[in-house]
């Protein structure tokens, strides 16, 4: 396990440099990334910098990364 816990405020994450896409619009509707160790990543959404932090490790975030490419995510139900 690594220094951070799921859920931490993302603001507490102080070492942390946040990175978004640039396809973000104008209201900064995005998920923001940070690599946290070589083994770990933090997610936050951009509208609520402040808020709960999601962290996954690099092999979990490489599985997701595998799962968008391949399109297994594109017909999920409303």
């Amino acid at each position: 396990m690594g220094k951070w816990e799921n859920g931490v405020a993302a603001d507490r994450i102080t070492d942390a440099r946040w990175q978004k896409a640039r396809a973000s619009d104008a209201k900064n509707d995005c998920i923001e990334v940070a690599r946290l160790s070589e083994s770990e990543y933090a997610f936050r959404n951009s509208r609520f910098p402040d808020g709960p932090a999601l962290i996954y490790t690099k092999d979990e975030f490489e599985a997701f990364l595998d799962g968008v490419g391949k399109g297994e995510f594109n017909n999920m139900p409303v």
